[in-house]
């Protein structure tokens, strides 16, 4: 009898692929994937390392993980980014754990399991710079609406905050033809959107290439039958360029949605945490999407409270997020990280002001949503059916306006009834804060 493996995949889209590709590895050498991990023989715990947050989810969850070693699990795994970052300390502290993988050795999985059940505490770390794992066989997570297409690992830049190039290495592309090849496979299985993601999608190909490759990338993709949306996640605000603006522009497959993390607006705070642009160059850029593309969507991330932040630098953040107000905005309390520029640098901020200002420009935000999802009233979008709400009632679903799990739905009713997996137009009726809710118009749009 196959033994059965159960995963719990944390932290963001990079990391779920790899999770699917070890479930990928693991179903072809036999074993049995199940979806709830009180089920499972093996719990694979692919973990968060990036902020204090992250960590102590990933610490909480092994922990709960621990608990069913008592019951019916045989053995526990910790992969990614915190078994990178903390390997010693996860197998002194926590006995229950059989084997830790870093973030070079995901496609050692099947070799450690069988290792770990000769009885030996497993710990494993490879080449951070081999990516060919990347090119195998996925089993996807996400349902059948959407799936991500990691087109690198690593990362090149060195913001002082962040610990993910110690963690991931340096920025590694992957060659075009793996990437179509693995986006034709996707579209065959059925899936109608590919998500583009890497730690800094808009460097793709620069390593192995010599020079930026996205556009081209998105271009061929965009000639795949069955894709109809291409959506890009994590464009790094001095490398969009215009041909970039102008191929979202014109491409009806690529979703005129950007993900532009900017982190901060006071060129000085800017220029502390190591980001290459400034926040000149940063208005710019935002002032240029929204004249070429006037429909587009602009989501960003923002950290507050970074060492030295004064009240004018804070204040100056408000400005700039009243002024641009911006569809979608996630912000973060910085977060201390050991082996980082920034962990010894002076006037770090207190909790409790970090916090205030936290509270101060989701509250903000929270008002700028609902002025801008008003604006959506009466409108008509093509949305892409995902589910049925627990009411049996409602619909829901995405316009090209909502990337999944980070923004809302579109919530609406129909008078025929619809598959998933299938588009159709839905008028907005109402508005919340962050979802809508409407009625499908009857013409399916495919």
């Amino acid at each position: 009898m196959s033994r059965k493996i159960g995963l719990v995949s944390l932290g963001c889209p990079k990391n779920l692929v790899d999770s699917e590709l070890m479930l990928g590895m693991l179903k072809s050498e036999g074993y049995e994937i199940v979806s709830e991990a009180e089920d499972a023989d093996i719990i694979i715990i692919n973990t968060c390392g990036f902020i204090e947050s992250a960590k102590q989810e990933s610490i909480n969850t092994i922990l709960e993980m621990a608990m069913l070693k008592d019951r019916k699990c045989e053995m526990l795994i910790v992969t990614g980014c915190m078994a990178e970052r903390y390997r010693e300390e996860i197998l002194e502290e926590i006995p229950e754990v059989d084997a830790v993988l870093g973030t070079g050795s995901y496609h050692e999985i099947v070799s450690v399991i069988k290792e770990a059940y000769s009885g030996k505490r497993v710990s494993r770390y490879g080449d951070l710079r081999d990516i060919s794992y990347l090119d195998g066989e996925r089993i996807i997570a996400t349902g059948k609406s959407y799936a991500y297409l990691k087109i690198a690992e690593g990362c090149d830049n060195c913001c002082t905050y962040c610990i993910i190039p110690s963690l991931r290495g340096p920025y590694r592309s992957r060659k075009m033809e793996s990437i179509i090849d693995e986006a034709g496979r996707l579209a065959a299985a059925g899936f109608k959107e590919l998500i583009v993601t890497a730690q800094d999608t808009t460097r793709y190909g620069i390593d192995i290439y010599g020079k930026k490759m996205l556009t081209e990338l998105i271009r061929k993709l965009s000639r795949i039958e069955g894709i109809e949306w291409i959506r890009l996640l994590y464009c790094y605000p001095e490398e969009i360029d215009m041909p970039l603006i102008k191929e979202i522009a014109s491409n009806d497959k690529v979703c005129k949605y950007f993900d532009i993390p900017i982190q901060h607006a006071s060129q000085e705070i800017l220029r502390k945490m190591g980001r290459r642009g400034n926040s000149s160059d940063i208005c710019r850029l935002i002032d240029t999407i929204r004249r070429e593309i006037p429909e587009a969507v602009i989501r960003t991330t923002l950290i507050v409270g970074f060492p030295g932040e004064t009240a004018e630098d804070f204040e100056a953040l408000v400005g700039f997020v009243e002024k641009y107000r911006f569809d979608r905005l996630g912000t973060f309390m910085y977060s201390k990280e050991e082996g980082t520029a920034a962990y010894n640098m002076a006037d770090q901020i207190p909790s409790k002001v970090k916090r205030s200002r936290y509270n101060k420009i989701m509250k903000i935000q929270k008002r700028i949503s609902a002025g801008l999802n008003e604006q959506r009233l009466g409108k008509t979008y093509k949305v892409l059916v995902e589910g049925i709400a627990d009411d049996g009632i409602f619909y829901y679903g995405r316009s090209y306006a909502e990337a999944p799990e980070i923004d809302g739905l579109i919530y609406f009713t129909s008078e025929e009834p619809l598959q998933l997996n299938q588009f159709t137009n839905v008028r907005i009726l109402d508005t919340g804060e962050y979802d809508l809710t409407g009625e499908a118009q009857h013409e399916s749009t495919e």
